[in-house]
This record gives C-alpha cells, structure tokens and sequence, in this order.
C-alpha cells in the first residue's frame, strides 16, 4: 500500500488571488501597511495565525496576530458567499485524482493549513471529497513543517512514512516531509520557487499536474 499526501492552495487549486485579498482587507482594518502579494504567497501553507505573524514582521503568533486571523475567517466566510467566489483546480489536478484512486493500492489524503471546514469546502465545491480517505489541517495539528499532519495520516491508515509521498508547492510541505521520514514532490505551479523547493528537500519536482501520475506509480 502507498499514502498520497496531497497539499491544498497552490498544489489543488489555485487560491492565491482570494487569500490575498482578505490578507489585504485584514491588514488594513488593523491600521497596518497591506502586504504584497508575494509576502501573501511566501505564508501560504502555513497555519493562519501563524501566517499573518510572519507577514507582521513576528516570529510568533501573538495575541493581535490571534485576533486578526479570527478576523479574516470571519471576512472569508463572506467571500466563500459570494457567486463570484473562485478557487479553480489546477488544470490536470482532477484527472490525476481520477487515475491514481483507481489503484487499489494507493490512498489518497490531504495535509493543508486550511481549516476543516475550509478544506471541506474546496473539496465539495470541486466534487473531490471522496477521493480523501485521511485529512489532517489547521484544526487537527500544529502548522507545518511540524511533521504531525503526515505522521498522523500514516498513523490512521497503517501506511508506513517510507511508503508515504506528499505533494506541495511550499517549503515547508517539502519539510514537513523529510521530518516525517516521507519522500517529497514539489510542484513548479504553486507559489514557492523551484529552486527553494529544491533547497527544502524535494525528490523531485513536477512541472505539470498530468506529470503527477507517473512519478506517484512508478513509486
């Protein structure tokens, strides 16, 4: 049996654009300068309070940086409201789940510092809930590169690290990776830099999502 870990924003779908734009609004309703969208990009991944530290200048998630991520889930259960909400998949994302849950041997999950609920949004939106057996989040553990969310799905599925594969477009998937003892694949269509997914740890990088089914097979 073989566990296929697959990350959310920027490996799934696209969500860049959605993300910044409630980042920004949270920003500026707390009086402070609005981030840039590659500042966004650089913290996607990472669990939401923790995120918007990172993009204030702090090493850890304070209190204010407590109250504002509070502050843009309020802001983006709004968004997800909105007929105009879009977070596409990725081309190509829907065949590869397509293919690869047609093989007895391999399981399919999510590790995502979105919330539970945010999570289970986008997988409905799309009609890809059934293909994930195992979901770890925000909500479940601590934020990445820590390596509970993979160790956990192993755990729940029987499935050794070694014979565990996570997928992402951030460093810090490619980190949490290594730390759990699982093989890394960094994708080049998210937001993290190929050459700092490289640096992080990645086996290899997929260009393309069709390039996903072979890589994921040949394991």
């Amino acid at each position: 049996m073989k566990l296929v870990l697959f990350d959310c924003d920027g490996t799934l779908v696209d969500s860049a654009a959605t993300i910044h734009g409630t980042m920004r609004r949270t920003f500026l309703e707390f009086g402070k300068p609005e981030p840039s969208l590659e500042q966004t990009k650089a913290i996607i991944g990472l669990t939401l309070d923790i995120a918007i530290a990172r993009i204030d200048g702090k090493d850890h998630a304070d209190e204010e940086a407590v109250a504002m991520a509070a502050h843009y889930k309020s802001l983006f259960t709004d968004v997800r409201k909105d007929r105009s909400f879009n977070e596409p998949l990725f081309n190509g994302i829907g065949e590869v789940l397509e293919r690869i849950s047609r093989e007895d041997h391999i399981l399919i999950g999510a590790v995502t510092g979105k919330s539970r609920r945010g999570l289970s949004f986008i997988l409905d939106l799309h009609g890809l809930s059934q293909h994930f057996i195992v979901r770890r989040t925000a909500d479940d553990c601590p934020s990445k590169p820590h390596p509970a969310m993979v160790t956990e799905c192993c755990d729940e599925t029987g499935i050794a690290a070694d014979r565990t594969i996570v997928i992402g477009d951030a460093i810090y998937d490619m980190q949490m990776a290594r730390a759990a003892g699982a093989k890394p694949i960094g994708v080049s269509w998210g937001y993290g830099p190929v050459p700092e997914l490289e640096k992080a740890g990645a086996a290899v990088i997929a260009h393309h999502p069709l390039d996903l089914i072979d890589l994921i097979l040949q394991e």
